[in-house]
């Protein structure tokens, strides 16, 4: 049984990956596969991200201060490698634009923006 954080990590993985290949399928149309290729690498990047934030935050839970510090500074520092991955690959390959890519890496949060704007506007009061 899936617990409500992993509940919430499905719904906006699935949607930030669903709007890249949506996306990346419009730019292919447009024969444009180096933006395409990007945001679909950038994309899967983040849902990595968001993923590994969400099994960090119980690590924090119960631990003295130097703990805390200790696990926050390590995880923000892997994952900032981790996000350097795809940008460093986008910047070496021709066929992958960096620019596509650095815009995939906010897919995830753009979803979590989008949603909530979403909501904003169209709530009826």
């Amino acid at each position: 049984m899936m617990t409500e954080l992993q509940d919430v990590q499905k719904k906006y993985c699935s949607r930030a990956m669903a709007v890249a290949v949506i996306s990346a399928l419009v730019f292919v149309a447009l024969d444009d596969k180096a933006i395409a290729k990007g945001l679909v690498l950038g994309s899967l990047f983040s849902v990595i991200n968001f993923i590994l934030m969400a099994m960090t935050l119980p690590m924090r839970l119960d631990k003295n201060r130097r703990q805390t510090f200790l696990i926050s500074f390590s995880s923000i520092a892997s994952r900032y490698v981790l996000l350097a991955i795809p940008l460093v690959i986008a910047a070496q390959a021709d066929a992958i634009n960096f620019i596509g890519t650095a815009v995939g890496l906010f897919m995830v949060q753009a979803v979590l923006v989008g949603e909530h704007f979403t909501k904003m506007v169209f709530r009826r009061n």
